[in-house]
């Protein structure tokens, strides 16, 4: 009878521990640069991504670096840290989620390319912030066939509303979005750029988390 009792006691705990874990809040981040704050949740079901997030904010890895590339109606991406380093020297699994898109906000890892890099694994710290465009409902349905897939009715109304970067999904993780501050990835998505898409001012930023 004890057995039983403490099985049932042990099967209650994992149960409630997993619900707990499934309910819990999502961080919220803060990127401060001279054209304004844009604040940010990350996703709770990309924890690897989450993580490593966190944990290089923490270390101030962000502060004081650049948007180092900037193409317009596309996005803004940093990652590198003030003294120049690329990344950390490793990568982070691929958690690519058919139910995170490449909408506007989206916050998505950078990775090199499939020659090198199949398994999709993305940079231990670049990442980009999706501004992208409007897609009208005739041209996604062009590129839902080149891509092969199909666009969910939710998704083709994102795109053709919020706007985004449709042909990238399923490519790249999708580990956040952003909440508030769209329109200061409109500001610096209009910076003018050198070669290399890079800022001829720099655009600098710091991070902080707010949960």
């Amino acid at each position: 009878m004890r057995k039983i009792f403490a099985l049932i006691l042990l099967m209650t705990m994992t149960i409630g521990s997993g619900m707990a874990q499934k309910g819990k809040a999502e961080p919220v981040v803060l990127i401060h640069t001279d054209y304004g704050d844009i604040t940010l949740k990350l996703y709770n079901d990309t924890p690897k991504h989450r993580d490593n997030f966190l944990k290089l904010i923490k270390s101030g890895w962000y502060n004081g670096s650049p948007f180092h590339r900037v193409i317009r109606n596309f996005m803004i991406q940093g990652g590198q840290n003030k003294d120049g380093r690329v990344d950390p020297g490793y990568k982070v699994d691929a958690e690519i989620l058919p139910n995170h898109i490449h909408k506007k906000g989206a916050l998505a890892a950078a990775r090199q390319g499939d020659m090198i890099n199949p398994q999709k694994k993305s940079s231990g710290s670049q990442f980009y912030i999706v501004q992208g465009r409007v897609f009208p409902t005739k041209e996604l349905k062009s590129l839902s066939y080149k891509m092969g897939k199909e666009f969910t009715e939710d998704q083709i109304k994102v795109y053709s509303t919020t706007g985004g970067t449709p042909h990238l999904d399923g490519e790249y993780t999708v580990f956040g979005e952003v909440i508030s501050g769209l329109d200061v990835i409109d500001k610096i998505a209009k910076v003018e750029t050198a070669r290399g898409d890079r800022p001829i001012k720099d655009v600098n930023m710091t991070i902080k988390i707010l949960e």
